[in-house]
């Protein structure tokens, strides 16, 4: 494999940028990826509307928007699992999301059946 970490972790966070305006409608104003160990962790950061971040004000809206928004996700989980293989080489063993609604930030990890990160080069 002669990809770099850096290389992966820029093209994981352009795939998943392009994936969200495609398949969400919008995407985040930022994206951040790391690969850790057997891990990948994307952090995006300015997900949430303004019109959701009012409903965020009281807990029921809160909940609601979380529960949306995880369904949403959820619902495009096999798409990530396989914009991950492409990039990478290696299967999704198990995918974890959540979605802080004070901040607009939506941590997703990616859990890999190997270490990637030892086969990369340094």
């Amino acid at each position: 494999m002669n990809k770099s970490k850096g290389w992966m972790e820029s093209e994981i966070s352009k795939a998943l940028t392009k994936w969200e305006k495609d398949f969400l409608g919008r995407g985040s104003v930022s994206v951040k990826t790391d690969i850790l160990r057997d891990m990948i962790i994307v952090s995006l950061h300015g997900i949430l509307t303004p019109a959701e971040y009012a409903l965020c004000e009281s807990k029921e809206g809160m909940l609601a928007v979380k529960r949306s928004r995880t369904s949403l996700v959820e619902s495009g989980v096999d798409d990530l699992k396989e914009m991950i293989f492409e990039i990478t080489g290696e299967q999704v063993k198990s995918f974890h999301t959540d979605l802080s609604t004070r901040t607009g930030e939506r941590i997703i990890v990616f859990k890999l059946f190997n270490d990637l990160e030892k086969q990369l080069p340094k």
